[in-house]
């Protein structure tokens, strides 16, 4: 059986040494390597094993007890989390680290979170238990209040067995009865942990390999994932990187069914064929001329695959970790801005969370990222793969907007032979839970295609407010009303009633801008708390109850991320490179200066060339354009509701 695992955890929980272990302790490499000797098995790029993090989620493989395992090593840095996230796709279970003398880290709460959404079976380990301060008890404690209630230790098997049956009366008298011999309890812990009920949490020291024999005796009886390879093929795109004359290859995990070479693969209504199928194992890789459920391989020869993209034509991924800043890319070189640009897409296609932005008219890009350390890795990277020496102007804070209370959007599009109305009632949606579009109109007045045409438009998203021309999100949309003509409906025409519409609607709106914001847990020396919560104060951060630990003090909470942007520098500089700050993208909230903000950006609504809240109409044969506040009163539909 073939079975995929991935390791996650925060920066320094000793992830990468973990992973370097598990392929030692099976016997699929001789020699451990190491990160601080720049060796080690998964993190091969140049730019990693100089900075000593891992950045692109690699995979090696593995043999235990008969099966076949294919690992996935995950970045733990934060500017990195898009990658991370993205790895999710092709896992049968995960292994979440953490480091037993910090304990639950907001990351790992972060990795859990997307883990929980996804319904990634987990196993927990905690790391480093050799160290001064690491304590089990404590441990057990943080994941059972922090994460679940059902963390299970698994000390021995004995032992995982009687509290795995005290979590359950029917399994508890079934323990005192002793009727239930030992593999069917072990059956019943490994149906348990597939279905999330149970989280298992073993103890060790990965860099001495203690607890990692202990561990994989025990991983292989818990992970039994169930796969059909007589099922119709379903098949996640978890990864996509660029080969030879910048050829694409989809990394993908078959959940069910059967590829083979030469199989024709219909994406986005076009037809490619698989000319290669490859099993990779870090660096090196084998061809083989199928793959079933189960196995994790990279194929050659779908051109246009993307991130998410499922070969059975779907396509249902949504990022959950979103960049919060953007930056404008400058060269450094006299190559036209365009054939940079080419280069940027393939980079885009590897990490869609860049959503570089080229506008035609100023010659111009940016793109979207984590964190400052992601732009000097991103510069790097151009010039290792293309020779392009590309700076980053100072990163800008990417603001999103939405709205306060429910109005109707009024949108018409009706010049010379095209043809399209829409209503919308839009309503205030709850933070952070993006576009929701109810289809509320009877079939009768706009047809159930039409209508999913209209969500569709809606939902893609980037669409601009009228404060910033920022994204506008977190809004619930009725499509109350709407007419097509029989003749004279043409292609795109609901596009621009409806994209009015909402425009439309804004205007009539109270407006508000949001901005990222980071929860925050800063540690230092107590005769320091003054200083942190004026520090925390000035940033208009909101500050939980403060704790102290020894002769530490420890302030948690959240702060714009605007604000903060600067901070980790100043504060390693005046706790002398002993205090800890752990920041983690925990949303958008009402932006705390807004007034500052719009007046900066000085977006002009009434000239954006991509969007308009007017609405056009045809008059003896002309095109017209109604500005929005006076275009309900020449809508061909009833307006009254």
């Amino acid at each position: 059986m073939n079975k995929t695992i991935g390791i996650f955890a925060h920066v320094d929980a000793g992830k990468t040494t973990f992973s370097e272990q598990l392929l030692y302790y099976t016997k699929s490499i001789r020699e451990m390597g190491r990160v601080d000797h720049q060796n080690s098995h998964l993190d091969t790029n140049e730019i990693e094993q100089q900075r000593g993090i891992t950045i692109y989620a690699d995979q090696a493989t593995f043999a235990l007890n008969g099966h076949t395992y294919t690992m996935i090593d995950t970045p733990g840095h934060v500017d990195f989390s898009a990658e991370m996230e993205r790895s999710i796709l092709a896992l049968d279970a995960a292994i979440l680290l953490l480091d037993g003398t910090d304990g639950v880290q907001g990351h790992t709460e972060t990795i859990w979170a997307l883990l929980e959404k996804h319904k990634v079976p987990t196993i927990l380990f905690s790391n480093k238990m050799d160290l001064q301060g690491a304590d089990e008890s404590w441990i057990l404690q943080q994941l059972q209040s922090r994460l679940s209630q059902n963390v299970c230790p698994f000390s021995t098997r004995s032992e995982a067995i009687e509290l795995f049956a005290s979590l359950d009366e029917e399994r508890l008298e079934r323990f005192f009865d002793d009727a239930t011999t030992e593999d069917e309890w072990l059956n019943d812990l490994s149906e348990a942990f597939m279905n999330r009920q149970l989280y298992p949490v073993f103890y060790g020291a990965a860099l001495k390999g203690g607890g990692i024999q202990h561990f994989l005796d025990q991983l292989d009886v818990l992970l039994n994932p169930l796969f059909d390879e007589k099922a119709p093929l379903n098949a996640s795109i978890y990864k996509i990187r660029h080969i030879e004359q910048n050829q694409r290859i989809a990394f993908v995990k078959i959940h069910a069914g059967e590829i083979k070479i030469r199989q024709q693969i219909e994406l986005d209504d076009e037809i490619f064929k698989i000319t290669q199928i490859r099993q990779y194992n870090g660096l090196k890789f084998t061809e083989q001329q199928s793959a079933k459920a189960g196995e994790v391989v990279a194929i050659v020869g779908l051109k246009n695959a993307r991130v998410g993209m499922n070969l059975n034509n779907a396509y249902d991924y949504a990022a959950q970790m979103i960049p919060t800043m953007r930056a404008k890319v400058n060269s450094k070189s006299s190559r036209h801005p365009k054939e940079i640009l080419e280069n940027f897409r393939l980079l885009e296609a590897e990490d869609p969370a860049l959503s570089l932005d080229w506008q035609e008219e100023m010659q111009e890009m940016t793109v979207n990222i984590m964190g400052k350390i992601q732009l000097e890795v991103l510069a790097q990277v151009v010039y290792d793969r293309f020779g392009e020496e590309v700076e980053f102007e100072n990163p800008t804070i990417i603001y999103k907007e939405t709205i306060s209370d429910q109005v109707i959007g009024f949108g018409h599009f009706d010049p010379l032979h095209h043809y399209a109305e829409v209503h919308l009632k839009i309503m205030p949606n709850e933070l952070g839970k993006g576009i929701k579009v109810n289809k509320t109109c009877h079939p009768n007045v706009l047809t159930p295609s039409l209508q999913n045409l209209i969500e569709q438009y809606l939902i893609e998203g980037g669409h601009h407010g009228i404060l910033t021309g920022s994204e506008i999100t977190d809004l619930s949309i009725d499509i109350i009303n709407g007419s097509a003509h029989q003749k004279h409906t043409a292609g795109g025409d609901f596009r621009e009633a409806t994209l009015r519409a909402l425009r439309q609607g804004l205007e009539q709106a109270e407006n508000i801008l949001l901005e990222p914001v980071y929860r925050f847990k800063m540690k230092a020396g107590i005769d320091l708390l003054g200083k942190m919560m004026t520090d925390l104060q000035q940033m208009q951060a909101t500050i939980d109850v403060p704790e102290t630990e020894a002769e530490f003090a420890i302030l948690s909470g959240i702060v714009p991320v605007s604000t903060m942007l600067d901070y980790p520098a100043k504060f390693a500089a005046y706790t002398s490179g002993r205090g800890s700050l752990q920041l983690v993208v925990s949303g958008y909230m009402p932006c705390h200066n807004s007034k500052e903000v719009v007046e900066q950006r000085g977006y002009r609504k009434a000239a954006d060339p991509k969007y308009s809240s007017n609405s056009v109409f045809c008059v003896k044969g002309k095109k017209v354009t109604v500005p929005w506040d006076e275009a309900i009163y020449s809508m061909d539909l009833n307006t009254e509701y």
